[in-house]
C-alpha cells in the first residue's frame, strides 16, 4: 500500500495540471484582441510568441478563421520581422505556414523571408526556405530557384534538409521545376549528415519513380556502399526490394538481383537497417527456405532484445512468416515461449499465434497451460487471434482435440463480447465436421453454453447445428432438454429454431418421435406466431399429413431443407413472380449450386470459393430474368439477354413505397425492371407505371412499357420500362424516374376496394446505366496462359493519374468496380503498405468478347496514385473501349 500511495497522488496532480492549463476555455474573440500586441511600438517578443501560441493552438483545435480575421492577424504578424528576438521569430515563421496567405497577401512577406533565406544565420535561412515553398506558387519558385539548388548543398545539414524536404513537397505542385534539381540532389546523397542523405534519397526516388529504368540505376549505384545513414539505408532496402519485384529470377542460377545486398545489410551495425533487411528478405515473392535462413537467424536475436520494439517487429514479422513457412520458423519456439509472459500484451499475442503455427505435437499440453493463465490478461481482439490460431492446431493434429476442445470450453463460458464468443463457436463447429471423435464432446460442450448464452445469433446457430448432427450420434436423446429448455426460456427467435431443431431429431430418430409430438404440441399455444406456424407444419409433416408433390421429397428432405437451388435463386423468382390465378411453384426455380459444407479454409480459399458460388449464383438468377422477360410480349423479340444487375435502391428504408429496379442488358436493348411493394395498410395501388426520363434521348429511345394492374399492401409486383440502343453503341447515362398510380382504399371491414382513386405519384431516386453494365465478371484459371492466348495483335497499353487517394486498397477497389470485372487469382487483395500492386481482371464484354486486363499501380507520398493499364481481347475495339472507360471517368 505504501508503494501505490504516491501514484495515486501523481495521477491527481496531473489531473489538477490538466485543469489548469494555460490554453483551457480560451477563444478565439479574446485571442484576437490579444493578437493587438503585434501593433505595439515597443514589441513585447515574450507576449507577441504566448499569443502566436495561442492562434497556432486555436488552428490545430480546427477553429476557423474568416477571410477578414486571417489578413487582419497575417499583416499584424509581419510587423513582428522587426524584432531581433530568435524564439519570436521562428513563431512567425510557424503562423505564416498555417494561416497560408493569399497570392496578393504573400508579397509582402516574400522580401523578408528572402532577406531571412540568405541570412547568416542557419536557423533563419532554413525556416525561411520551408515557408517560402509552402506559401509560394511556381512564378516566385523560378526567381528563387537557384537560392535552393545551393540551400540542398549547404555544408550546413539544417538548411540542406529544409530544402530537401521542401522538394519533396513542391514535386507535387511544380514538378517541372523540382525534376531540375536532380544535380544537387545527387550530390546531397554524399552528405555525411545522416538526415540530409535521407532526405536526398527520398526525393530522388521520387523524381524517377516513374521511370523504372532509372529507379534500377539508382538502386545499382547506391547498393555499392555509398549510403551511410542507417535511415537512408532503410529506404534504400525498401527501393531495392521494389526492384527485385518487378525483376525476375536467374532462370539457371535461381539467384536474385541485389539479394547478396539485402544480405548483407543483415550484418550493418544499425538494428534499424538489419531489421529492415530481414523483413524484406521474407516477404519476397517465392522465397525460398536458404533465402530465409539467414533472415530468421537475426529476429531469432531480436526476440531476446532488451527493447520491447525490436522484440514487437521480430515476433510480428516471424508470425507472418509462419503463415508461409512454419518450419522455418520452428528453430525460434524455445525464444518465443519466453515471450508468453513478455509484459507487453501484443508480443505475447503474437508469440503464442506463431508458436500454435510452428509447434509440434508434443509441445500443445505445454502451451495450453501457458496460453490458459495468459487470456484473461488480454483484449477479445487478441483472443479472437488466439482461437483461430488454435482452431488450425487442432485440424493440424486432431488426435489433440480432447485438449483443445476442453480449452475452448473453459473459455466459451468466461466473459467475452459477441465476436469472441462467436470465433469460439465457430471454431467448434468447425472441429466437430472435420474430426468425427470431437462429434460428441463439441456438442456436450455447446449444449452447456446454449443454457447460459445472451446471443440471439449465437443460440440459432447452435440450435441448427444440433439438428443437424444431434440425431446421428449415440445418444440422442439427451439433447433434447437442451433444445426444449431453449423453448421455455427463450426469446421467439430462438424458440423458432428450437421447434425446427425438434423436428430434426423426430424426421431422423423413430424412437424419439412420440416424444417430440408431445413437445411440438405444447409449442401450438405459443404466443408468436412464427413458433405456432412451425409446430404446425412439422406436426402434420412427422404425421404424414404433408408432402411435397411437385418436388418429390419425402419428408426427411422437407424438414432437413435440402434445396437444391440457391436461396438467392429462389429469392429473385419471388420478386419476378406476378401475382395471378397459378400459384407460385418451386418447380420454376433455377436448381443449381449445393451450399458449400463448413469446414477450415485459408481466407483466400474461402474468397474463391465465394467467388465461384456466387457466379454460379449470378448466371442461374440470369436464367431465371431471361425466361421471365421471354414470356412478356412486348420483350420476347430482344434476342438473348446478356446481364441483368443487381437490384439498385431508388427508394429509402422504411418508406410507404419500397422500389428497386434491376437493369436488364441486351445487345440493342434495355429493360428495366422495377420492382415495387406498398407497405400502407388499407390502401391498393392501380394502374402502377414508372415514367423514365434518359438524360441522353438520342442514346436510349423508349420503345415500350409494361404498368401493374394491381399493387395490394405487402405484395409485390414488377413495372417494366424498355429502350432502344442503338447497334454497336454502349452508351452510358442517367434517368430520372416517377412511379404515378391511382390510390384506392379498402374497406377495413369488408375487405372490399373503393371504385374511385386520387391519382397521385412518387419520386424515385435516379437511376444510371454504367460501363459496368455491358461487363460479365467471367474468370479464367490460368491468367498468364488465357493472355498468352490472345496475343499482343489487339492490345493496348497506356497510363493514367488517378489522383489522390486514400490508399492503394481504395484505388485498386475503385478501378474493378468501374470495369465490372472478375479478379483473377487472388489480385484483388493489396497487402497493407504496399506502394505497389498489379490486378488481373477477366470478363466478356457485351457481344461475347474476351477481355482481360492488368492493371499496375503506384503509389506516392503524397498518395497520387498512377495506373498502367494493358487490355488484350478478342476484338481491337473493345481493347479501346476499356480504356475509353478509363480515360472518361
Amino acid at each position: 500500500m505504501a508503494l501505490a500511495q504516491p501514484l495515486v497522488k501523481k495521477d491527481d496532480d496531473r489531473d489538477e495540471e490538466a485543469d489548469y492549463s494555460p490554453f483551457l476555455g480560451i477563444e478565439k474573440g479574446a485571442v484576437l484582441q490579444e493578437a493587438r500586441v503585434f501593433n505595439d511600438p515597443q514589441l513585447d517578443a515574450r507576449r507577441c510568441a504566448q499569443v502566436i501560441t495561442k492562434l497556432l493552438y486555436l488552428i490545430n483545435q480546427g477553429e476557423t478563421f474568416t477571410k477578414v480575421e486571417a489578413t487582419e492577424v497575417f499583416f499584424a504578424v509581419t510587423k513582428l520581422f522587426q524584432s531581433k528576438d530568435t524564439g519570436l521569430r521562428r513563431m512567425v515563421y510557424l503562423i505564416i505556414k498555417e494561416l497560408s496567405p493569399s497570392a496578393d497577401e504573400v508579397i509582402i512577406v516574400t522580401s523578408s523571408l528572402m532577406k531571412d533565406m540568405n541570412s547568416k544565420t542557419d536557423m533563419y535561412r532554413a525556416n525561411a526556405i520551408r515557408v517560402l515553398c509552402r506559401i509560394t506558387d511556381g512564378t516566385l519558385l523560378g526567381q528563387i530557384e537557384r537560392y535552393l539548388k545551393q540551400a540542398i548543398v549547404d555544408k550546413n545539414p539544417v538548411v540542406a534538409s529544409a530544402a530537401l524536404v521542401s522538394g519533396i513537397h513542391l514535386l507535387q505542385t511544380t514538378p517541372d521545376i523540382v525534376k531540375r534539381w536532380s544535380n544537387e540532389v545527387q550530390e546531397a546523397i554524399q552528405s555525411r549528415a545522416a538526415l540530409v542523405q535521407f532526405h536526398a534519397l527520398a526525393l530522388l526516388h521520387q523524381i524517377r519513380q516513374n521511370d523504372r529504368l532509372a529507379v534500377s540505376k539508382l538502386v545499382t549505384s547506391l547498393t555499392r556502399g555509398t549510403v551511410r545513414s542507417p535511415l537512408a539505408q532503410c529506404l534504400l532496402i525498401r527501393y531495392t526490394s521494389q526492384v527485385i519485384r518487378e525483376s525476375n529470377v536467374n532462370s539457371q542460377t535461381g539467384d536474385r538481383p541485389f539479394y547478396d545486398y539485402l544480405e548483407g545489410c543483415l550484418r550493418h551495425k544499425a538494428e534499424m537497417v538489419i531489421f529492415e533487411a530481414a523483413r524484406a528478405i521474407t516477404e519476397l515473392n517465392g522465397v525460398t527456405s536458404r533465402e530465409l535462413t539467414p533472415a530468421i537467424t537475426v529476429l531469432q536475436l531480436f526476440l531476446s532484445s532488451s527493447k520491447p520494439v525490436l522484440r514487437f517487429a521480430a515476433v510480428r514479422t516471424l508470425n507472418k512468416v509462419a503463415m508461409t513457412h512454419p518450419l522455418a520458423v520452428t528453430n525460434c519456439n524455445i525464444d518465443m515461449e519466453s515471450l508468453i509472459s513478455d509484459q507487453n500484451r501484443s508480443i505475447a499475442t503474437l508469440a503464442i499465434t506463431t508458436l500454435l503455427k510452428t509447434g509440434n505435437e508434443s509441445s500443445v499440453d505445454r502451451l495450453m497451460k501457458q496460453i490458459t493463465n495468459f487470456m484473461s490478461d488480454i483484449a477479445d481482439e487478441f483472443k479472437i487471434v488466439v482461437v483461430e490460431a488454435i482452431r488450425s492446431l487442432c485440424l493440424k493434429f486432431p488426435q489433440k482435440y480432447r485438449t483443445l476442445m476442453n480449452f475452448l470450453s473453459n473459455i466459451l463460458r468466461e466473459e467475452g463480447g459477441f465476436e469472441y464468443k462467436k470465433a469460439i463457436v465457430d471454431s467448434i463447429l468447425i472441429l466437430i465436421r472435420d474430426i468425427p471423435e470431437a462429434k460428441e464432446s463439441g456438442l456436450s460442450h455447446l449444449c452447456e453454453f446454449i443454457e447460459d448464452c445472451e446471443f440471439t445469433y449465437l443460440s440459432t446457430q447452435i440450435l441448427h447445428f444440433l439438428g443437424h448432427e444431434g440425431p446421428k450420434t449415440a445418444d440422442p436423446s439427451k439433447y433434447i432438454r437442451y433444445i426444449y429448455n431453449r423453448i421455455i426460456l427463450e426469446n421467439a427467435t430462438v424458440r423458432a429454431s428450437a421447434v425446427s431443431a425438434l423436428a430434426k431429431f423426430g424426421a431422423l430418430v423413430e424412437s424419439l418421435k412420440p416424444r417430440i409430438f408431445v413437445l411440438l404440441r405444447r409449442c401450438l399455444f405459443d404466443n408468436d406466431d412464427e413458433v405456432r406456424d412451425r409446430a404446425t407444419l412439422y406436426l402434420n409433416a412427422l404425421g404424414g399429413d404433408v408432402h411435397s408433390d411437385e418436388t418429390g421429397k419425402d419428408v426427411k428432405d422437407f424438414i432437413f431443407g435440402t434445396l437444391d437451388f440457391p436461396l438467392v435463386n429462389l429469392e429473385a423468382s419471388l420478386q419476378a413472380y406476378e401475382a395471378s390465378e397459378e400459384p407460385f411453384s418451386l418447380v420454376s426455380v433455377p436448381k443449381e449450386v449445393k451450399s458449400q459444407p463448413l469446414a477450415e479454409k485459408k481466407a483466400s480459399g474461402k474468397k474463391a470459393a465465394a467467388t465461384n458460388a456466387g457466379s454460379v449464383a449470378v448466371k442461374s438468377v440470369s436464367e431465371t430474368y431471361e425466361s421471365l422477360l421471354a414470356s412478356i410480349p412486348e420483350f420476347s423479340a430482344f434476342g438473348k439477354l446478356f446481364k441483368s444487375s443487381a437490384p439498385v435502391e431508388l427508394t429509402e428504408a422504411e418508406t410507404e413505397y419500397s422500389v428497386n429496379v434491376v437493369k436488364h442488358i441486351y445487345s440493342n436493348h434495355a429493360v428495366f425492371q422495377y420492382n415495387c411493394t406498398n407497405t400502407i395498410p388499407g390502401q391498393v395501388l392501380e394502374n402502377v407505371r414508372v415514367e423514365v426520363d434518359p438524360s441522353d434521348p438520342d442514346e436510349f429511345i423508349e420503345l415500350a412499357s409494361k404498368p401493374l394492374r394491381s399493387l395490394p399492401c405487402d405484395s409485390p409486383g414488377q413495372v417494366f420500362v424498355a429502350f432502344k440502343i442503338q447497334e454497336g453503341a454502349h452508351p452510358t447515362g442517367k434517368f430520372a424516374n416517377l412511379m404515378k398510380f391511382i390510390m384506392k382504399e379498402v374497406d377495413p371491414a369488408s375487405g372490399d376496394v373503393e371504385e374511385e382513386g386520387v391519382e397521385d405519384e412518387y419520386q424515385l431516386e435516379e437511376l444510371e446505366v454504367n460501363p459496368a453494365d455491358y461487363m460479365l465478371k467471367v474468370g479464367v484459371s490460368n491468367f498468364r496462359n488465357a493472355w498468352e492466348s490472345l496475343g499482343a495483335d489487339n492490345e493496348r497499353v497506356d497510363d493514367y493519374g488517378l489522383g489522390v487517394r486514400e490508399s492503394l486498397v481504395e484505388a485498386v477497389k475503385a478501378v474493378i468496380e468501374l470495369l465490372g470485372m472478375q479478379p483473377c487469382e487472388g489480385t484483388d487483395v493489396v497487402q497493407s503498405n504496399s506502394r505497389s500492386h498489379t490486378c488481373l481482371l477477366a470478363g466478356r464484354f457485351i457481344g461475347d468478347v474476351q477481355v482481360l486486363v492488368r492493371l499496375s499501380f503506384g503509389i506516392d507520398g503524397p498518395n497520387q496514385v498512377a495506373m498502367r493499364v494493358a487490355v488484350r481481347s478478342e476484338d481491337e475495339y473493345v481493347s479501346g473501349v476499356i480504356h475509353d472507360i478509363v480515360s472518361e471517368s
